[in-house]
């Protein structure tokens, strides 16, 4: 594969991680969930568990810009949302679909969705806008929330109409080649630096700076004597 194609294969596939695309395929299937009283519980217990761990996202990426709160040993300036968000919602959309199915399609379905959240933030290392230990965190807190949301005897419950899955794989082929991204980065910068005071962002350079070697320090040169 040449230089040129292998950046842009990548810059395609996060882009199936960006929160405008999942949040509201995720919205979608809950407001199909909500419609049944069987199948209310998995859509409350997905909300609730999606808006916690949004919550604790967009916290760390706060902390950091505002206030350097980091760890440096590890390059972790925050977890990664589009790891989070792929691992949260990618499964629980997949599993949804094959409610009606049997144990294996749920496994299948479950270990599908989970391996496309790691392809999307393994491709956030490849742009380079995240260290490994932010989409590695990223992925295992959205797998979480994947792990407390499911229930396998509710979902055997749902039942779709055509309309529910056909309009979930229309967007979910769309949105990311149409949409344009969304400014979440230069929006939590600019909240962090209201509440922080402070007027440049801290950047990973300055997390990593102490981890760097410094310069060595010039040898004055000897005189020689005349």
């Amino acid at each position: 594969m040449s230089e040129t194609v292998f950046p842009i294969y990548w810059h395609v596939i996060t882009r199936f991680g960006e929160v405008q695309t999942l949040l509201p395929a995720a919205l979608w299937v809950c407001l199909a969930l909500l419609r049944s009283q069987a199948t209310r519980v998995l859509a409350y217990r997905w909300l609730f568990w999606l808006a916690l761990v949004t919550l604790l996202n967009a916290a760390s990426k706060l902390a950091f810009i505002g206030w350097g709160v980091g760890v440096a040993s590890w390059n972790f300036t925050g977890f990664s949302g589009h790891a989070m968000f792929s691992a949260a919602i990618y499964p629980l959309l997949l599993v949804t679909l094959v409610a009606r199915r049997s144990s294996r399609w749920h496994r299948s379905a479950l270990g599908f969705g989970l391996v496309l959240a790691a392809g999307v933030a393994l491709s956030r290392v490849m742009v380079n806008a995240h260290s490994v230990s932010e989409v590695v965190l990223g992925w295992l807190l959205g797998s979480g929330v994947t792990l407390l949301a499911m229930s396998r005897p509710v979902l055997q419950s749902a039942r779709w109409h055509l309309y529910v899955p056909t309009l979930l794989a229309v967007w979910m082929v769309l949105a990311p080649v149409l949409a344009p991204p969304a400014p979440t980065h230069w929006m939590v910068t600019r909240l962090a630096l209201l509440l922080s005071g402070r007027t440049q962002p801290y950047t990973r350079h300055d997390l990593t700076r102490e981890l760097r070697p410094l310069p060595p320090t010039p040898q004055p040169q000897a005189t020689v004597p005349g």
